[in-house]
């Protein structure tokens, strides 16, 4: 069966049921999600050599579109996710590539630092304000991201941090939702389709193993231009001005005009913070 078969079946059978409550009570379409995975849609870009359908972002945008015309909220999870795995797909290890094209595993972005009414100095072009400390083979992870989409709901992140070996750069890690003290706040923030379960996410600190470093430290903004920018555009442009009729019910500050990358808080100019983004001024805030 092709992909755009398996996703007509889904969408008709899953997604589209379930769309107005999703949009209406602000409900994460886990049911969607579950049956896209065992479709081959959440491993559609993975190397079939792990399993995955081996295709690109042409196909991947074609999902994301077709989605959001049912459901907003699964196609801007969508696309967090095939961003993600791009990321993963370059430089990740094999055992989340295989848990991905088995459709076990949702992965999200947590990249965005930026945000209304922060305080603190600007933050330079391609770093961030969140911290890494490694202590022999765990690495200590402490920060704050905004405007996550499937915050609390995907089973990894793809986090970014200052490199472990000094202040300038950027460094990428895939961090396992059920790590420790990664957490969404009580008072969540928001944005993104109602659904989406785009919210704040914090680290303070979370401990992981040193081997879920992306790359190389310090290489995490060449990734994020050559892989990850790209694949949100893509995405992005497939999802348009028109979201599907969850539009409407949009979370404070969500922004879908041209780019489902604004969605994500994360447009392509100005990924991973751009120039005139600010840091948090500390966890306790959200």
């Amino acid at each position: 069966m092709s992909y755009r078969s398996s996703l007509s079946a889904v969408l008709a059978e899953v997604v589209a049921p379930a769309a107005e409550v999703t949009v209406r009570e602000g409900r994460f379409p886990r049911a969607a999600v579950t049956a896209l995975g065992r479709s081959g849609l959440l491993g559609l870009t993975v190397s079939p050599e792990f399993g995955g359908g081996g295709l690109g972002p042409a196909e991947a945008a074609d999902v994301v579109a077709r989605t959001a015309r049912v459901c907003p909220a699964t196609a801007v999870v969508l696309t967090s996710h095939f961003a993600a795995v791009a990321a993963i797909e370059s430089r990740g290890g094999s055992w989340v590539r295989g848990e991905i094209a088995a459709g076990r595993h949702l992965a999200g972005l947590a990249l965005n630092e930026g945000g209304p009414g922060e305080q603190g100095a600007e933050v330079p072009h391609g770093m961030s304000c969140s911290v890494a400390t490694r202590f022999a083979d765990v690495v200590a992870l402490r920060g704050r991201k905004r405007r996550v989409v499937a915050s609390g709901e995907a089973d990894s992140y793809l986090w970014s941090s200052r490199p472990l070996a000094g202040p300038d750069g950027l460094t990428l890690w895939v961090v396992p939702a059920q790590a420790p003290d990664l957490f969404v706040p009580a008072r969540p923030g928001g944005g993104g389709p109602s659904g989406s379960a785009t919210s704040t996410l914090c680290a303070d600190p979370v401990l992981v193993p040193a081997d879920v470093m992306l790359g190389r430290d310090g290489g995490g903004f060449d990734i994020l231009l050559r892989t990850v920018r790209p694949w949100l555009l893509e995405l992005g442009a497939a999802i348009g001005d028109d979201v599907g009729p969850g539009a409407d019910v949009l979370g404070p500050g969500a922004d879908v005009s041209g780019s489902g990358a604004d969605v994500l808080g994360l447009r392509g100019e100005d990924l991973a913070l751009g120039s005139g983004r600010r840091p948090a001024d500390s966890l306790a805030a959200t």
